[in-house]
């Protein structure tokens, strides 16, 4: 296909703020992980689909299947659709309350 530019799998864009690889990044309304550590605004490859252990709100309870979003003034995923909060996909495992990490299935885009 001559149109194609990529899979889509990742992209490669400035790093909106210091990024260590597994960390989640939000660039706008696009939300990915990163494939390496980067400075703030060097390029970083980030994963945009796939599944994922990220840093989450600890006082939340998920449940397998919950919309989950990325907050991205804490930089952390989060249940709660809250103002600026960007969907970034749905838990694929319970998080118990407390937790520090829960288990994200990526959805490219919505």
């Amino acid at each position: 296909m001559k149109n194609q530019i990529s899979p889509g799998q990742t992209l490669t864009t400035a790093a909106p703020y210091v990024l260590a690889a597994g960390g989640g990044a939000q660039v706008g309304s696009m939300f990915g992980v990163a494939a390496v550590d980067a400075a703030n605004g060097a390029s970083v490859v980030l994963w945009m689909v796939g599944e994922f252990s990220l840093a989450k709100t600890s006082a939340q309870a998920w449940t397998v299947g919950q919309l989950i979003y990325w907050d991205n003034t804490n930089k952390v995923a989060t249940s709660a659709a809250g103002t600026g909060n960007v969907k970034i996909g749905f838990a694929t495992a319970v998080a118990a309350n407390p937790s520090a990490t829960g288990h994200v299935r990526l959805n490219g885009s919505f």
